[in-house]
């Protein structure tokens, strides 16, 4: 799908992201304890097959697909795991998941409360997951508006693998575009790994 006008754009994402972010509220607790089940496995056969020796992700709102069983599972591992921290300039702070105390960042993720690293450390990582609204089958990742990750993505010289995480009901036929939105290279659900050609 081409970039749509902004304004266009801007009022169909809204109304998008409203609608997704219901459907997720109202999941039943046996549908997220399934999803997370598979989702796990997912994110695991990813990072096996990939075998990259550190990786970003980020700690899951209670609404989001659960990250926590595998970021675990990483850390046991020896995988160095690296964890968004918002700034109020707009750009994502780093810091290591040590599976220990969580805090809460200035719009109210959920992180690490252990040393912050700066902007660039997401430059060594060899993978990296990335919350989602949604994802096309284009490749085209609908975040919550904020910019964080577009900003974050669009920044790097050289970007590793990019996975976004949604439930599969969140993989839809298109999605509307602005010029800043960053694709991903694949889309992890709990029942598969899809990945885009360029």
């Amino acid at each position: 799908m081409a970039p749509a006008p902004d304004g266009d754009a801007i009022a169909t994402k809204r109304a998008l992201r409203a609608e997704l972010r219901e459907r997720r509220r109202i999941r039943p607790p046996h549908e997220r304890e399934a999803a997370t089940e598979g989702l796990t496995r997912q994110l695991i056969a990813l990072t096996s097959s990939l075998g990259p020796r550190s990786l970003s992700c980020y700690l899951a709102t209670p609404d989001e697909p659960q990250t926590r069983p595998f970021l675990a599972w990483a850390v046991e591992r020896g995988i160095r795991v690296l964890l968004p921290v918002s700034r109020d300039d707009g750009l994502l702070d780093w810091a290591p998941y040590d599976a220990a105390d969580e805090s809460l960042d200035l719009i109210g993720m959920p992180v690490p409360t252990t040393e912050l690293l700066g902007p660039i450390a997401i430059n060594d990582v060899g993978l990296i997951i990335v919350p989602a609204a949604a994802v096309d089958r284009g490749g085209m990742r609908m975040g919550w508006g904020r910019g964080y990750f577009d900003k974050t993505l669009g920044s790097m010289d050289r970007r590793p693998p990019v996975f976004a995480v949604v439930f599969d009901t969140e993989v839809l036929d298109e999605l509307p575009r602005e010029p800043h939105d960053q694709g991903v290279d694949g889309v992890v659900t709990p029942t598969g790994i899809t990945r885009f050609t360029p």
